[in-house]
């Protein structure tokens, strides 16, 4: 009697689950912070789908505590009734406390952003945020940015090209 091969389920145990990909293109990351989230059951599982946008998601202080907002986790198709939550809800980023006065204190400062970068799970299979104080970056920035991709794109082409000569 043979066995039949099990399907893999397709759900995220390990890795990046949401990435925010404009945020390295709209801003300058200074610094890099691993933050838990805190999430319901359902959150989790819609996570480890892969169907969370951070797009427009930003990170800030309400009464002395660090939180996500405007983080777009849908809602699990597959729960109750019971298990439905506010897709868009506003989520509490856990650090400890001294970390959150240190960045609570360099947002205060103009022109510094606390930006999610990414939503991934651990090794321990845990969802963590990936946050990046950041600086706005000047459309003349961003050109520097096109550019400087556009060279490395271009030079590993013709590295490409020549190699096979």
């Amino acid at each position: 009697m043979s066995k039949t091969p099990r399907k893999k389920s397709g759900l995220i145990s390990h890795g990046i689950a949401a990435q925010n990909r404009k945020a390295r293109f709209d801003f300058k990351v200074t610094e890099e912070i691993e933050a838990g989230i805190q999430l319901i059951g359902p959150e989790v599982k819609s996570l480890r789908s892969g169907r969370a946008a951070l797009a427009e998601a930003w990170a800030g202080e309400r009464d002395g505590e660090m939180w996500l907002f405007n983080c777009y986790i849908p809602e699990w198709q597959a729960g109750s009734f019971m298990a439905r939550f506010e897709p868009r809800r506003p989520r509490k980023l856990l650090l400890h406390k001294k970390q959150v006065s240190t960045l609570a204190g360099q947002v205060a400062r103009e022109g510094i952003t606390l930006v999610p970068i990414d939503i991934h799970f651990n090794d321990r299979g845990i969802a963590k945020v990936l946050l990046g104080l950041a600086e706005g970056k000047q459309a003349h920035d961003k050109r520097a940015t096109i550019a400087a991709r556009d060279w490395q794109r271009d030079k590993a082409r013709i590295l490409r090209n020549k190699g096979g000569e």
